[in-house]
């Protein structure tokens, strides 16, 4: 890997600089356990100087009514993204420990070509529309339906996909016309503070508009929830922070969009052939080491195909190629640091104790000296009701759960607090899409066919989230709605 041109320095204010304490905190590399760089770490009052640069940013410029300079601006990040889109794919690869070929997709280059959808949503969208007129007391009434920016955007955004969320969020904050401050996760610093360093010194998007807080310290990014300057909060990660961050923005009673957890569901019936199917179920949980909240990580299986199934899912998991990210060949690379790492080995060990049969891995790899590697795993004749089938294990484990006929795998795929993503596999097209219909969640792939692209609404059911990213939907998401009445002539 080439030198990486990695940002040290937070964005406050239209200005880069080091925490107000000098302090730093190391970036590292999962794969290789070593130190790629040090990060500005920082404080409460760096986040409040921050926070008081967006409000005021928001509060007395145009920025928010002045929508063909906004696009200009936007226009400039496409740019200046387009740029630098070889430095950030070697970061993503280096913090987040992503495999080089994933970065080709959703990771970097998706979401950079996407960028432009943004963009043109600052003029093309209708912030203004007249509703037809109504009587009211013998006299017509005309109303009038405004949407505008909803003020203060704190983001919070997590490790597995950084740049992409970071993007993801920091785009139609601005498109919409609001301010933001950004809080990454402490693991991959760089994909945001390289966004802010582009954007200070790329764009003319004014001081204040955007800025940039690394933290190792978890209390600064939850600022952004209880702080009354902050008008929106939108969080990307666990069902358990999402919870913190919920009753956090309670207190002032904020706008959230909450993006959280899943333990998605393939369902493969009992129509279709085992050797179509295993491929990508066991494949898809080992993408990226399984750190993604809309991979399915349970897969159901029909009694009479169960055996045949979990031989087959191990066989397809078993040729996965893992290692080096920087390997164009290696799907997988390791998990994002040392506790998670430990964290997913210590769910494999739950599954054992509750009755689970591992068929294949089940530990750290013995070739791999170096990196918070986790074999591909997958663990058969699963309880539904047992931990390793409830909870996120956020690694490269799949949970082979034998189920009677489609009513069962249907309640089967429903006996979760998560409801995000999932698949239906079958020979009959009109028999996947009545099963999917059934299944409470806010994704679903029927034989292969793929739901993501930026302009798809993504979200989920339950405690999976509140809200949608993407798409006209997610633009709306950092909108408010008001409705002026006027005399009608």
């Amino acid at each position: 890997m080439s030198e990486l041109n990695g940002e040290s320095r937070n964005l406050i204010d239209g200005e880069l600089g080091d925490a107000s304490s000098g302090k730093t905190f190391d970036n590292i590399n999962p794969a290789t356990e070593e130190v790629i760089g040090q990060v500005a770490d920082g404080t409460q009052q760096d986040m409040d100087r921050a926070i008081a640069a967006a409000r005021r940013a928001f509060d007395e410029t145009d920025w928010s009514t002045n929508h063909t300079f906004r696009k200009k601006c936007l226009e400039q990040l496409n740019d200046a993204l387009k740029e630098a889109q070889e430095d950030l794919r070697q970061i993503v690869i280096a913090e987040a420990g992503s495999p080089i070929m994933i970065t080709y997709q959703v990771q970097v280059d998706n979401y950079i070509d996407a960028m432009p959808y943004w963009s043109d949503l600052t003029t093309s969208f209708e912030y203004e529309s007249r509703m037809s007129d109504v009587d009211f007391m013998g006299q017509p009434q005309g109303r009038i339906i405004r949407r505008e920016p909803v003020g203060v955007v704190g983001a919070i955004t997590p490790w597995n996909f950084p740049l992409y969320l970071n993007l993801a969020k920091v785009g139609p904050a601005l498109a919409s016309g609001n301010s933001v401050v950004l809080k990454p996760a402490p693991d991959t610093p760089f994909s945001a503070t390289n966004l802010g360093r582009l954007i200070a010194e790329k764009t003319d998007i004014p001081a204040g508009i955007v800025n940039v807080v690394a933290s190792s310290d978890h209390g600064v990014g939850a600022m952004l929830s209880r702080d009354p300057r902050i008008d929106l909060v939108t969080f990307t990660g666990s069902t358990a922070t999402g919870r913190n961050v919920m009753e956090g923005a309670s207190s002032t009673v904020k706008k959230i969009f909450l993006e959280l957890g899943g333990k998605s569901a393939t369902i493969v019936l009992d129509d279709i052939d085992m050797d179509t199917v295993a491929p990508m179920a066991g494949i898809s949980v080992c993408t990226h080491a399984g750190q993604g909240c809309a991979i399915p990580t349970r897969v159901l299986i029909p009694e009479k195909n169960y055996a045949e199934g979990v031989e087959k899912i191990a066989a397809a998991m078993a040729g996965v190629n893992y290692g080096d990210p920087l390997d164009p060949s290696n799907l997988m690379g390791p998990v994002v640091s040392k506790k998670q790492q430990e964290r997913v080995l210590s769910y494999i060990e739950k599954g054992r104790e509750e009755g689970a049969r591992v068929v294949l891995g089940g530990g750290r790899p013995a070739h791999l000296e170096k990196g918070f590697f986790v074999e591909p795993t997958l663990l058969a004749d699963v309880d539904p009701d047992a931990t390793v089938a409830q909870e996120e294990i956020f690694g490269p484990v799949l949970c082979a759960i034998p189920y009677k006929d489609d009513e069962d795998a249907i309640r089967i795929a429903n006996n979760s607090i998560y409801g995000l993503s999932g698949a239906v596999w079958s020979g009959d097209t009109d028999r996947a899409l009545s099963v999917a219909r059934q299944i409470r969640t806010g994704t679903l792939s029927v034989n292969g066919a793929q739901w993501f692209h930026i302009d798809t609404p993504f979200g989920g059911y339950r405690q999976s989230g509140v809200g949608r990213e993407n798409g006209v939907a997610g633009f709306e998401e950092y909108l408010e709605t008001k409705v002026i009445a006027v005399p009608s002539s």
